[in-house]
């Protein structure tokens, strides 16, 4: 398994964004199958954020995270930017791959100089948390409770002992 950044595999969007519709589609008022893959086809064209990382076995794709600069417009006064859309296949869960991903993400965004990512989830509370992630607030998105989550990605990378996952992605031939 290896983490490598969508543009590398534009092939995978249209799955991808199944895959996330499908997970979240009811979270969001407007964000159709449409919107959810013109989203991730714009990922492709940029390393910088917004972008998302896959997880890949070969050319198979196993999960995938984003980085937004906005997750929810409700949840548009708390900040930015989020880490959004942790997605790993059925048949992949259980080996680390969820972890590995929020780890490069988390190296990604403090590559990039974001001093606080934030994130909410409805269910990964505890997996978060073991991961570093504070808890910051309990709320509601269209009547679903949420815990909103963050992390100090410099901080987080500091105390790492994975090097590797430390070095931001740097994709060939992209235009930011």
């Amino acid at each position: 398994m290896r983490i490598d950044w969508i543009g590398r595999h534009p092939q995978h969007v249209v799955a991808l964004a199944r895959w996330h519709h499908a997970e979240w589609g009811e979270l969001y008022d407007d964000w159709t199958l449409p919107a959810a893959t013109a989203e991730l086809e714009d990922h492709t064209r940029r390393d910088s954020l917004p972008t998302t990382l896959v997880l890949m076995d070969g050319d198979t794709l196993l999960g995938s995270v984003s980085l937004l600069l906005e997750d929810a417009p409700e949840l548009q006064e708390r900040g930015g930017p989020w880490l959004a859309s942790l997605f790993v296949s059925p048949d992949a869960r259980g080996r680390g791959g969820g972890k590995h991903l929020v780890e490069a993400a988390v190296a990604h965004a403090a590559a990039h100089g974001v001093e606080r990512l934030r994130l909410f989830t409805l269910w990964h509370e505890d997996f978060y948390s073991g991961l570093g992630w504070e808890l910051e607030e309990r709320a509601h998105l269209h009547g679903v409770p949420i815990s909103i989550m963050g992390i100090a990605p410099a901080r987080r990378i500091a105390a790492e002992t994975t090097p590797s996952l430390a070095s931001p992605l740097r994709p060939t031939g992209t235009r930011a």
